[in-house]
C-alpha cells in the first residue's frame, strides 16, 4: 500500500549541483521545499575527513562513491540490430550516488562553451553551407543565446569558487587568459592554481609552436573564499584526491562547500534520503503533474509526495529514464525520426598523448584535479568545417589531476602489465610521465539515442534505460585531426617515449575503460516541440510545472566538460520560475 505524504510546493528528485541550486533559490521565495535523493547523505563531516577520504583502493579502485550496477545502471547496445545488455562493470562512466551525487567526486574543470556551440546549426549552415553537415547528424541550436546565459555564468561561477584567468572581459582581451573564450562580464573569483611541471612544460612547448596556452579553469580555491550564501572555501593543498573523492579540505567546488550547508538551514527546507523516485505521477488530463511516488529504502514502501511543482535534477541518465517511466513527452523512435524523449543522446570524444622523460621527475604524488594549462587553438570555433571534413573541435590540456599511484601509473607499451617485468617497469618510469589530452566535442545522431529496454527490468520491475550508442566517423576524423595537430607540439618536447592515444577509423564503443561522465541529451531544450523535450526556460512542453534540469538537456555536447553549462542553465531556469512562471503558473512559451 502506497504511503501519501504531505503535500510540498516544489519537489526536487535529486540532490546535487542542481537540485541544490534549485532548493535555495525557491526556497528564497518562501515556498515549502522537498529534496529527495536515491542515495546517502554525505557532508565534508564527518563523512570526506582526513585521513579516511584517501583511501584509493576503497574509492579510487573499487568505486566508493559510485551507484552500483546492481542497483541502477542501462543497457548498453551499438546499433538497431544488436541486442542490448546491461552494464554490470562501472567503466566507460561512472554514476555517482549520496547527496552532493557526481559533483563530490568529480575532477573540477569548469568551462563555457565557445560562441558558436549555442547555435551550431545556424553557425554551421552560415559559415559553411547545409550540405557539410552528414546524413543522420542531428545538431541543433540552443533556444537561449549566450549573452541571455552570461550572468548565469559568472554568478554560478561566483556560486562554486572557480579559479582561473580571464581572457576576455567585455570584448578586451587580457593577456596569459583565453584568447578564443566568449566574452565574460567579469574576471575569475579567484586567481587561477600554481601549476605543477608538467603544465608548465606544455604551457612552453605550445607557445613555441604558436599556441595561445592559459591556466586550466576550475573548482579548485586558489586562495581562501566566501561565497554569496556565506559558504567558505580553503586553498587547496595539491594533494592529488580529486577525482572519485570528496575533498576533506573545502577546497574543491562541491554542493557541500557552496550551497546545501546553507540551505539545510532554511525552515522550508527539507531533504530525504534513501528515497528513491520511481515515476512522475500526472493528473488525469496529463497536463500537469501532480507530484512524484518513490520507494522508501528504509521502510520497504511506496510514498505518494504531493507537489506543485516537480523538478528533475537527478544525473542526465536518471532524468531521461524518468521522462519515459512517465510518459511525459512522446518517447523518440529513430526508425520514423518522430517522438523526443530519448532523442540526441551524446557522449565526449577523447584522445592524448603519453610521454616518457628518462632524465626527468614529474613528482606524481602532486597534483588537483583541474591543474594544468590549456589551449584552445583547436576549438570548435577556430574549425574550418568544410575544409577539415569534420563539424566540432577540442581543448587540449596538460596537467596531473591526482597523485595515487593505483589507477595512474602509466608505463610504456612493451612493459608487461604483472610480474616482475612489471615491477621494473615502475621502478624505471614511475614519475617520469606527462600526458597532454584532446577533449573533444561529440555531436547527435538520428541512431544514437535512449529508450525503455524491451527486456531488461530493475529492481523495482521497471523497464531499463536502454543506451544505443556508437562513435560516428565525423567526430572520429576530428579526434584523428587532433593527433595530426599535437604530435609536432609532443615531437618539440623530445621525449624519450611518446605514445598516441587516438581513435582509428572504424573504431567502435567500448565499455570497459573509463572515458567520462560526460553523458548529455535525451531531455534537449530546444525552440520547436518536435524536436524538443523542454522550452528554452527547460520546462516540460508537455506538462508546465515539470522542468529538468542537467546535461541531458544539451542539444549535442560541447567540446567542454558540461558542469559549467549546467550551473548556468539552473541559474536562468530558476531566475524564470521566480520571476515569470511563480506569480502566474502556466506555459512559459
Amino acid at each position: 500500500m502506497t504511503r501519501t505524504e504531505k503535500k510540498k510546493d516544489v519537489v526536487l528528485v535529486g540532490f546535487g549541483w542542481t537540485g541544490a541550486i534549485m532548493g535555495i533559490e525557491l526556497a528564497q521565495e518562501g515556498l515549502e521545499i522537498l529534496a529527495l535523493e536515491r542515495g546517502h547523505d554525505q557532508a565534508t563531516v564527518p563523512d570526506f575527513q582526513y585521513p579516511n577520504m584517501i583511501d584509493e583502493l576503497k574509492y579510487g579502485i573499487r568505486y566508493g562513491m559510485m551507484e552500483k550496477p546492481a542497483n541502477t545502471t542501462v543497457s548498453i547496445r551499438r546499433s538497431l540490430e544488436e541486442t542490448a545488455l546491461p552494464y554490470r562493470s562501472l567503466g566507460t562512466f561512472l554514476l555517482g550516488t549520496g547527496v552532493g551525487g557526481a559533483g563530490t567526486h568529480w575532477n573540477g574543470l569548469n568551462w563555457r562553451p565557445m560562441l558558436s556551440e549555442y547555435r551550431l546549426k545556424s553557425y554551421t549552415e552560415e559559415k559553411f553551407g547545409a550540405d557539410v553537415i552528414p546524413e543522420g547528424m542531428q545538431i541543433q541550436d540552443y533556444p537561449m543565446t549566450y549573452e541571455e546565459l552570461e550572468p548565469h555564468f559568472d554568478r554560478f561561477e561566483k556560486v562554486a569558487g572557480i579559479s582561473g584567468q580571464a581572457g576576455n572581459v567585455n570584448g578586451k582581451i587580457i593577456e596569459g587568459g583565453n584568447p578564443f573564450e566568449a566574452p565574460r562580464s567579469n574576471d575569475y573569483p579567484m586567481p587561477p592554481m600554481p601549476s605543477t611541471w608538467d603544465g608548465v612544460k606544455f604551457r612552453d612547448a605550445a607557445k613555441a609552436n604558436g599556441c595561445h596556452p592559459f591556466p586550466s579553469p576550475g573548482g579548485i580555491a586558489s586562495k581562501d573564499y566566501v561565497n554569496e550564501y556565506n559558504m567558505q572555501m580553503g586553498p587547496c593543498n595539491h594533494c592529488g584526491f580529486c577525482e572519485r573523492y570528496g575533498c576533506y579540505n573545502y577546497s574543491k567546488s562541491s554542493p557541500q562547500t557552496a550551497i546545501i550547508d546553507a540551505l539545510k538551514r532554511k525552515k522550508n527546507f527539507e531533504y530525504r534520503v534513501n528515497a528513491e523516485v520511481l515515476r512522475i505521477e500526472m493528473a488525469p488530463d496529463r497536463k500537469t503533474a501532480t507530484g512524484v511516488t518513490y520507494f522508501d529504502h528504509k521502510t520497504g514502501e511506496e510514498v505518494f509526495q504531493p507537489a506543485d511543482l516537480v523538478i528533475l535534477s537527478a544525473f542526465a541518465l536518471n532524468n531521461v529514464h524518468l521522462m519515459l517511466l512517465s510518459g511525459i513527452g512522446q518517447p523518440y523512435d529513430p526508425n520514423t525520426g518522430e517522438g523526443v524523449v530519448g532523442r540526441n543522446y551524446a557522449y565526449q570524444m577523447l584522445g592524448g598523448y603519453t610521454m616518457f622523460f628518462k632524465d626527468e621527475n614529474f613528482n606524481p604524488f602532486i597534483g588537483t584535479g583541474a591543474n594544468g594549462y590549456c589551449i584552445d587553438d583547436f576549438g570548435i570555433d577556430n574549425i574550418d568545417f568544410g575544409k577539415e571534413g569534420f563539424i566540432g573541435g577540442a581543448y587540449w590540456r596538460a596537467g596531473q589531476t591526482n597523485g595515487q599511484p593505483g589507477h595512474t601509473m602509466p608505463l610504456p607499451a612493451d612493459v608487461p602489465s604483472w610480474g616482475a617485468g612489471w615491477k621494473k617497469g615502475i621502478g624505471e618510469w614511475y614519475g617520469h610521465a606527462m600526458s597532454i589530452g584532446a577533449h573533444g566535442s561529440l555531436m547527435s545522431y538520428r541512431d544514437n539515442y535512449l529508450d525503455l529496454d524491451p527486456t531488461y527490468t530493475d529492481r523495482h520491475g521497471r523497464p531499463m534505460m536502454r543506451m544505443t550508442f556508437n562513435w560516428k566517423d565525423n567526430d572520429i576524423k576530428m579526434i584523428n585531426f587532433m593527433q595530426t595537430k599535437m604530435k609536432p607540439i609532443v615531437e618539440s618536447m623530445n621525449p624519450t617515449i611518446a605514445q598516441a592515444g587516438f581513435k582509428k577509423e572504424g573504431a567502435m564503443f567500448d565499455v570497459r575503460p573509463y572515458q567520462t561522465t560526460h553523458n548529455t541529451g535525451g531531455t534537449v531544450t530546444g525552440s520547436d516541440p518536435k524536436t524538443s523535450v523542454l522550452n528554452r526556460y527547460l520546462q516540460s512542453w508537455d506538462a508546465h510545472n515539470v522542468f529538468v534540469m542537467g546535461a541531458n538537456t544539451f542539444p549535442q555536447n560541447t567540446q567542454y566538460n558540461p558542469t559549467g553549462m549546467v550551473g548556468a542553465l539552473a541559474y536562468w531556469a530558476a531566475h524564470h520560475i521566480r520571476k515569470d512562471y511563480l506569480p502566474n503558473p502556466r506555459p512559459l512559451v
